[in-house]
């Protein structure tokens, strides 16, 4: 009996022991995620940014902007994204919600929707009313995106006293990412204006700052002369100047350097030529340090998040293409806009306070006129040729066109009622349709809807486009053009495959909380939310498939 009352003490004593270590290992998480929890989340994306965009120009950088990131934080190198069509909408969706459009529903910019039979857009809203300008272009909202944002998360678990603000020149590249829940999403009005405006979903009128920066001469600032930050002759890292594989601006002969876009302007938008140039850029990185006063961002206990979308990167991309001049000046001033912004953090969240990532919501194809012009397989799809020898085939199988309701985004959109009016069999008519246009020139693969719906690919094209697949948005017959094929004109570049040149993005983390160090494995863009969700503990976004990259924090 004494030995047993013994050996029972020594028990309560350990498990007393135990417990009290469990405690304290608990207790210990808590200051750690204290020590290493940011006051500011800031979270930059790079529309259309390539990861080479990182070395081609990396000797050019100063040191405090890309260089500044990569030296002091974590460079993940083999990013990609994981999913099919690489859009911007998708990609700013994805970023922040951790997963892709299969979940969020943001299956490109616009799309067709099948029940009211018309063309959406994915941020638009008609039940909301602009604030800030009085045309429609503030009709906006994230409505369509179905799941939350890693910022939804926070302004929940901080019980909404953690403020979220977006912003970018495009509606859809602050507005997705800003989330359900979020204070504010500014996006620029041009045209004859040169404004930042929102929508009532968010409020009933501007901010006083907005008002202020916006009566400010900022935006005129920028319609001067565009010439190139440094020497022409030093930029080395693209192509000649004057070539046949850019656009430019109207009114202006040759896409060669300088523009002068107070002459331009008008033929040109108005203020929305300065969405073309770096200017763009710098007026978003003046409005996004406005907004770290206006805002009070990062000046209490709980953690906002800012994001940032640089979007004149993709239009200059678009109009110029890969190897252009344009593209390299872009970059260089782009990474002297980072500083800045870098810098008013510093100063006005305090260094050590914030963490900043940064990536892409795609990447681009280098001009196929010009990879053939070096010998390298591309080319471009011949859509009319495609569409009269569709429309003749539907006519012969099936006595009708009209079978076809609607093709876009490299989808087939079929007419549900007229199928089962004609007593046909829909996955019958998706596997014909299928079955033909995979002979078509300039078509790789297509895959029709019940495979994406009834099957389970775990790697390749196909399981890319499986994780783009939106069961109720998506369409009926889904097709992949061949490599470096697109549906373009023959100047500039575009984007939306599943091959590495529009998935492979820069993902650099930065700040407090984050490592130093770098890493090839890959990593993917649906690991961003649960990463940042991990560093805050807080929930994930309630949609998320990535996973939190470990290795990146401390």
């Amino acid at each position: 009996m004494k030995h047993f009352l013994v050996m029972l003490w020594v028990f309560l004593i350990s498990a007393s022991t135990f417990a009290q270590f469990e405690i304290t290992q608990i207790e210990s998480y808590d200051e750690y995620v204290m020590e290493y929890k940011p006051k500011l989340v800031v979270g930059i994306v790079v529309d259309q940014m390539r990861y080479d965009y990182l070395t081609r120009f990396y000797n050019r950088y100063g040191d405090g902007g890309f260089k500044r990131m990569i030296r002091e934080g974590f460079n993940c190198k083999n990013n990609h994204y994981n999913y099919i069509p690489t859009y911007t909408g998708p990609g700013h969706a994805s970023i922040y919600t951790g997963t892709t459009p299969k979940y969020h529903g943001i299956i490109s910019n616009s799309w067709y929707d099948k029940d009211i039979k018309s063309t959406v857009y994915c941020a638009e809203d008609n039940d909301v009313q602009s604030v800030g300008t009085t045309g429609n272009t503030g009709q906006m909202s994230p409505k369509r995106m179905k799941t939350t944002t890693f910022a939804d998360e926070n302004r929940l678990f901080t019980q909404m006293r953690g403020k979220t603000i977006g912003i970018s020149i495009k509606d859809r590249g602050s507005i997705l990412p800003a989330g359900h829940s979020a204070n504010a999403a500014y996006w620029l009005h041009g045209m004859d204006q040169g404004h930042w405006i929102s929508s009532s979903y968010y409020m009933e009128s501007l901010p006083k700052w907005v008002k202020e920066f916006n009566a400010s001469p900022t935006a005129k600032s920028y319609l001067k002369v565009w010439n190139t930050l440094y020497n022409i002759e030093t930029y080395t890292e693209s192509g000649s100047d004057l070539n046949e594989f850019e656009w430019g601006f109207s009114g202006k002969e040759t896409a060669t350097f300088p523009y002068d876009l107070n002459a331009l302007k008008d033929k040109n938008g108005g203020y929305d030529i300065l969405k073309s140039t770096p200017y763009g850029n710098s007026l978003t990185t003046d409005f996004a340090i406005a907004a770290l006063d206006g805002e009070a961002l990062g000046k209490d206990e709980y953690t906002d998040v800012l994001t940032v979308s640089f979007s004149s990167t993709d239009y200059i991309g678009h109009n110029f293409g890969v190897n252009s001049k344009e593209v390299e000046d872009a970059y260089l001033r782009l990474d002297k806009d980072l500083e800045r912004l870098f810098l008013a953090l510093d100063k006005k969240v305090g260094r050590g306070n914030y963490t900043v990532f940064l990536t892409s919501d795609h990447g681009a194809i280098d001009v196929p006129a010009y990879l053939q012009s070096v010998k390298i397989p591309a080319g471009y799809l011949d859509t009319a040729k495609t569409r009269q020898q569709f429309n003749a085939f539907l006519q012969s199988k099936f006595n009708t066109s009209d079978i076809v309701e609607n093709v876009s985004n490299d989808q087939v959109f079929l007419n549900k009622e007229m199928i089962k009016e004609m007593g046909l069999n829909l996955y019958d008519v998706q596997d014909i349709i299928a079955n033909e246009l995979i002979n078509y020139d300039g078509i790789y693969k297509v895959f029709t809807g019940k495979t994406m719906a009834t099957s389970s690919f775990t790697d390749g094209i196909e399981a890319m486009l499986q994780q783009g697949y939106n069961q109720k948005r998506s369409g009926d017959v889904l097709i992949m053009p061949d490599p470096a094929f697109i549906s373009y004109g023959k100047t500039g570049s575009t984007h939306g495959s599943g091959l590495n040149y529009d998935t492979h993005v820069p993902l650099i983390f930065y700040g407090k909380g984050i490592k130093q160090g770098s890493t090839v494995r890959r990593t993917e863009i649906t690991d961003i939310a649960p990463t940042l969700s991990a560093l805050l503990g807080i929930s994930f976004p309630n949609g998320a498939i990535g996973q939190p990259l470990d290795f990146v924090l401390h």
